[in-house]
Parts: structure tokens; sequence; C-alpha cells
């Protein structure tokens, strides 16, 4: 925890701490050094480092704790490696939904799964190695009022007691010192682990990085992809009765889900008036053609996922656009009519084009009051500009 050992953090949760946090409570990054000149004049050193520590990781965790990171405790990896609290809950919900009533959680880091799992009524045994981790995590279930269904152990989850829980949830560890580990058997433990845990558990989940090829996924286990707001955020692998479709997108906040039993190819042709760009999660879970049959479209190039249409329909799983033009790919003819109508707002996109966006904007210089959107891709094979604007209107209620 940026330095601090688990005596410090202890100390930390005495009241002397408690103090130090609550006089930290508005704490700001760039009043650090008057904090802590004030703060050594009544406290310890080691102390009041590790109460600023602590502040500025609780300040980085509102991002996907919320108000709740005022009362939660954090280790840096701990803000790093969290699941976001909604996407934490939704899987929480659908778990305790099937009527799971007790669940280990693997790997539970600083406890933000077993604090979602606890909330929707679970009884949760959470289990990680590092003594530091365990300590935090047991801080946060008591923060937050759910340490009657948080027992935290320390030990190494490939031997962790899960007989006679209903399931279990297993997030391994994907980075090293080197950085973040891209082979699902260089996790810790590996994913080969999960065939040992889905032998003893009956039903349950494994959180994986979002970029996991689909060959890779476990022969009988259901592949779940996970966005909030647009951006991807985990792949979750499931197995028992979570398992009944192999594919699937789930769009958060509005909790969209998409699924399918295998992937399809959906038909290409000719650039519509309209453009879908499906959401980052359909796209990682192969179910486009999904999205085309919904909207009537076809992609525009066999190889590339944006949809096109010549009507207008209103999809959760994707954002709308209204072309205005189909040019072959030419940056001299874009900065032209970039100029020619007044464009100071162009977002580029791309999919299937090796040019950077922010080289487009250099060369092409948008300047202006009007605003649109480029998407370099190919059509039909071809390097190709779409031109056009998106509509919020194609998005369902």
């Amino acid at each position: 925890m940026g330095g601090v050992d688990l005596d410090a953090f202890s100390r930390l949760l005495a009241p002397e701490g408690q103090g130090l946090l609550a006089v930290l409570a508005d704490y700001r990054v760039e009043e650090e050094i008057g904090w802590a000149t004030r703060l050594r004049r009544e406290h310890e050193a080691g102390l009041v480092a590790a109460a600023l520590t602590q502040a500025r990781l609780r300040q980085r965790a509102r991002v996907k704790f919320g108000a709740d990171a005022g009362r939660m405790y954090f280790t840096a990896n701990g803000v790093e490696q969290s699941t976001r609290a909604e996407v934490a809950a939704h899987r929480a919900e659908r778990i305790a939904g099937a009527g799971v009533r007790t669940a280990a959680d693997l790997c539970c880091g600083i406890g933000g799964d077993a604090l979602a799992l606890a909330r929707a009524g679970v009884r949760v045994t959470a289990v990680d190695m590092d003594p530091l981790t365990c300590a935090v995590a047991e801080a946060n279930a008591a923060a937050l009022g759910v340490a009657d269904l948080v027992e935290v152990r320390c030990g190494d989850v490939a031997h962790a007691d899960v007989s006679g829980v209903d399931a279990a949830f297993l997030d391994p560890g994907r980075r090293t010192a080197r950085g973040r580990v891209f082979d699902p058997e260089a996790y810790s433990p590996p994913l080969s682990f999960l065939d040992v845990l889905a032998a003893k558990v009956p039903c349950g989940a494994a959180k994986v990085a979002p970029g996991i090829p689909h060959e890779a996924v476990p022969k009988g286990m259901a592949a779940e992809w996970v966005s909030y707001g647009g951006d991807v955020k985990e792949a979750v692998l499931w197995w028992g009765p979570f398992a009944e479709r192999p594919l699937q997108a789930t769009l958060l906040p509005g909790g969209a889900v998409l699924a399918a039993d295998r992937a399809r190819q959906a038909p290409d042709g000719p650039v519509g008036r309209y453009l879908y760009e499906p959401d980052g999660a359909v796209i990682r879970a192969h179910l486009v053609a999904e999205v085309a049959e919904e909207v009537g479209g076809r992609l525009v190039d066999p190889t590339i996922a944006y949809i096109t249409a010549d009507t207008l329909t209103p999809t959760a799983f994707a954002t709308a656009y209204e072309l205005t033009d189909v040019l072959p790919f030419n940056l001299k003819r874009l900065k032209a009519i970039v100029r020619e109508r007044g464009i100071g707002a162009l977002t580029v996109k791309k999919r299937g084009s090796a040019v950077e966006p922010e080289e487009v904007r250099r060369k092409v210089k948008p300047s202006g009051p009007a605003s649109a959107t480029v998407f370099l891709t190919r059509v039909a094979g071809a390097p190709t500009m779409l031109l056009g604007h998106p509509l919020k209107a194609a998005q369902p209620m």
C-alpha cells in the first residue's frame, strides 16, 4: 500500500489512525506537503504517511466505488485491479438470483466482489495470499456493515477449502513485476485451474482479461463480456447452470444483454444512410451478426465490425450515425470538407485502418463551430472515409 506494511495499516484502524483519516476526509493532493507538515507536529511520521497514502487511494477509488470509497481501505494494486462496483453488483445479483447462498471468493483482493456478494445476501469466504490485502478486505467488510457475511482467510487459493459452498468466484492475478500478463496460462492461478475448481464447486465464474481468445475458453463454459458506459471492462467465464448461452454481451449501467449459442458471420453490402458502431462488449463476444439482424443491416466489409443500414432502428447494442459522405480515403479531400463546412470538433474513429486519429487531426486542422465524426475504415476491401454525426434518438429509451 504505497510502502505501508501490515503494522502501519493496523495502526490506521486504531483510534489515532481513524482520527487522522477523518481529518483527511477533504484532503487534496496539491495540499499534501502542508497536510504532512501540520500532522507530523502531533503524530508519528510513519502513521501520517500511512494516512496520507490512504487518503490518496480513497480519492482514486471514487471512480470505481463512488461514495463508499470514503469509508473503505485500499492498496495501490487494489485500486488498480478491483472490479468497478456496478460491475461487481451485476455479477453478484446474477449469482444470488440463481439461489446461491454461500460462495468462495478466491483471489479476493481488497474485497470488492466479496462486498457485492454480501450485499446481495450471499455468505462469502474470501481468500487471498497476501496478509495486508486480507486485512484490508476484512476492514472493508466491517466498514460497509457486512462483516457478519464475509469471512476472510489468508492462504493459497489453489489449496483453499471450497467444500460446501454453492458457488465460487475466481479473480486470478493477471500482473507480474513486468506488467500485464496476456497468456491465460500465465495467470496466477492459471486458467487451467478452473477445471479443478469446477470439479469441486457446482457453479461459478472467473474474471479474465477482455482480450481472451474465444478458443481459450474452457470447454463447457460460457463467456460474458461486460462494458460500462461503452468501455469494455472485463470478460467472465461461467460454469454450471450459468453456462446456458455460450456467448453473452452485457452493457452496463443499462443492463442490456445479448446472447447466442455460437458466433455467426453477418452479411455485408453497400453503405447505406446509417452506420452502427456496436458496443465493444458485442464485438468482443462476436455477436455483431445479432445486432446487424436486429437493425436490418449488413457489414460495410466482411472483416469490419461496422454495420450499415438504409433505415434507422433503435438498438441498445450500438451507436447509430447518419452518414453524409462516403469517400475513398484521402486526407486532402477530408481537409477540404472540414474547411468548407467549418468543422472544428472532429471525432476520428478507425477500424481496419493503419492511420492514427491524432495524425488525421494534425493534418486536417479542424476549425469552426460545426462538429462531425469521420470513420476511417474499409468498404468492400477499399480504404474509405465515412463522414457523419451520431443520432442519440436511435437509442431505445
